[in-house]
């Protein structure tokens, strides 16, 4: 069955007092709201989910991915912040790149696997906050996984953009020097050496073997195991350098949350190595700005800027915390704000910007429980599949973070031993007066930080969840000025940016994957009432009891 993509949600917020999960995949999410039905928290019910997903939706995430999360304590109002994203292999050599002709790093190579965090992260996150056992927690998804589920509809036809890479097809073109051989196991995510359509069942059987190790051993399963040296193996068979010893060396991280005010609400991030500095620094700006103030047109000019900025400061300001001299909160400060704003012309297209490569698949779900607590959870292989190489026997296919590194010798993401890379991936939160205010995110690589701005922005003006992620999005992209816009914003206002020098995009249909697809979940903290909307740009939806 083939699908237009011209999906209207014209739903209503879904609304509940004792708990409220929401996910890109329907499965995923009943899974988290059965944990909190039986009594689990938040932190709880996100690594249910979470797992679920890596089964449902595995060409957006998985085992061989990165994560990251951001938390809030009801009981402290404090919001912590996870970093389970890894690291490059002790013998990662950027000049050996170099030498094979490489200017960038490579995407689908060994060289872009980096140590998957995701399987640590549900570990560290439990530890700290969670009720249950990650056993337990993982059994909705083996028993999915070795019975089969139906594929829906928006993952059905992303599956085919992973198929030739997964097998390493003889006509699949990566742009790398080098595909290596084909890879029989790249079959184990495939239906009958095919991607799977909407509608179709399919079951994962190693995946489902994988995680039940992982049930049984705990992370060490993934870092200390066979897996590690299988999957090191594999990673060198195709030109990479990780070891067993780089996945046991390997550790999640809990860290301090940035964050910045805007608009009477307080924006949480992740700190690099993530890119929800850019997200930041443009609600700094627009802070110091009153973006209220501006009507159409100019408003949507200046909210395109501050992020340009946004993104200008990230592109220097986000690697690696462990190579950095100096913390980055005095850019989410007030006065950081004030002094950009003489740094923007609106009235005109700044055409000298350049982002980097950036992916656009991985999954996002928000929970919260009956008592407030709020798991703010995003993990990812990066692009698709990631680098579409699966451990043998594993149902793991690794990620390509690694393409988030530099070669050149003066970047500070430069590729070096045991280095975390730049990284998309950004979870949020909000608060209002030290209490929650929205739980949620929207997936999609550059468009991350620019959809929290907008989605936040809507949300503040007062538009209810699912309006707020029901909004047309519009996206700055690449350089010179390049502006991609979903159908519904006003032709004036169109017509006004084009003049201003923007060029301008319509995306609709499937195009609209390249928007970002949410999840927000928002608490009224003086009746308890849980608020979620669910994008209609997913297969997902919210649910809540």
């Amino acid at each position: 069955m083939e699908y237009d993509f011209e999906f209207k949600s014209r739903r209503s917020c879904v609304l509940a007092t004792r708990g409220m999960v929401a996910a890109s995949q329907p499965l995923a999410a009943q899974v988290g709201l059965d944990v909190l039905k039986r009594g689990g928290n938040a932190a709880d019910a996100a690594i249910a989910t979470a797992a679920m997903m890596v089964v449902v939706e595995p060409i957006s995430n998985g085992i061989g991915g990165d994560c990251f999360a951001l938390y809030f304590d009801a009981g402290t109002k404090q919001i912590s912040a996870l970093n389970g994203s890894g690291r490059s292999g002790a013998a990662a050599n950027a000049a050996a790149l170099r030498k094979q002709g490489y200017s960038d790093m490579p995407l689908y190579t060994g060289a872009a696997v980096t140590v998957p965090g995701c399987v640590r992260g549900w570990s560290d996150m439990l530890e700290k906050h969670g009720t249950l056992k990650l056993a337990e927690l993982l059994q909705p998804a083996i028993e999915t996984a070795e019975r089969g589920f139906p594929v829906t509809e928006w993952i059905g036809h992303a599956w085919r953009l992973s198929e030739k890479k997964l097998l390493r097809a003889p006509d699949w073109r990566s742009g790398d020097k080098d595909n290596g051989p084909e890879q029989p196991s790249g079959n184990e995510l495939l239906l009958n050496g095919r991607a799977p359509q909407a509608g179709e069942v399919i079951k994962l059987s190693t995946l489902a073997t994988t995680l039940r190790g992982i049930a049984a051993d705990g992370p060490a399963h993934i870092y200390e195991g066979e897996f590690a040296k299988q999957a090191a193996e594999h990673v060198q068979k195709y030109g990479g350098w990780l070891t067993a010893d780089d996945f046991a060396a390997h550790e999640g991280e809990w860290v301090d949350a940035l964050s910045t005010d805007y608009h009477g609400a307080k924006l949480y991030e992740c700190p690099p190595n993530g890119q929800g500095l850019a997200a930041l620094v443009a609600c700094n700006i627009a802070n110091a700005a009153n973006l209220a103030k501006y009507e159409q047109a100019d408003r949507l000019a200046h909210m395109i800027e501050f992020m340009r900025v946004g993104f200008e400061v990230a592109g220097k300001e986000v690697y690696d915390p462990k190579w950095a001299k100096v913390d980055k909160k005095h850019l989410c400060e007030r006065a950081y704000g004030i002094s950009r704003l003489v740094d923007i012309d609106a009235s005109q297209a700044f055409k000298g910007h350049v982002f980097g490569r950036t992916g656009n698949d991985t999954i996002y779900l928000s929970v919260v429980d009956g008592e407030g607590n709020a798991c703010s959870w995003i993990q990812s292989c990066y692009m698709g599949t990631g680098t579409g190489l699966v451990v043998p026997g594993t149902g793991v296919s690794l990620q390509n973070r690694g393409a988030g590194f530099s070669l050149d010798k003066d970047h500070p993401n430069l590729l070096e031993p045991r280095k975390r890379p730049y990284h998309t991936i950004i979870p949020a939160m909000s608060t209002r007066d030290g209490e929650l205010h929205a739980c949620f995110g929207i997936m999609g690589g550059h468009m991350q930080p620019q959809a929290h701005f907008q989605v936040l922005t809507h949300l503040l003006d007062g538009k209810n969840p699912q309006q707020a992620l029901d909004e047309p999005r519009w996206q700055l992209v690449g350089h010179g000025g390049k502006l991609l816009m979903e159908p519904g914003f006003d032709e004036e206002v169109i017509a006004d940016l084009e003049r201003r020098g923007y060029e301008i995009r319509i995306v609709d249909g499937f195009e609209s994957i390249h928007m970002g697809g949410g999840q927000v979940i928002q608490r009224n903290p003086a009746s308890g009432v849980l608020i979620a909307g669910s994008d209609p740009r997913k297969d997902g939806c919210a649910v809540g009891f």
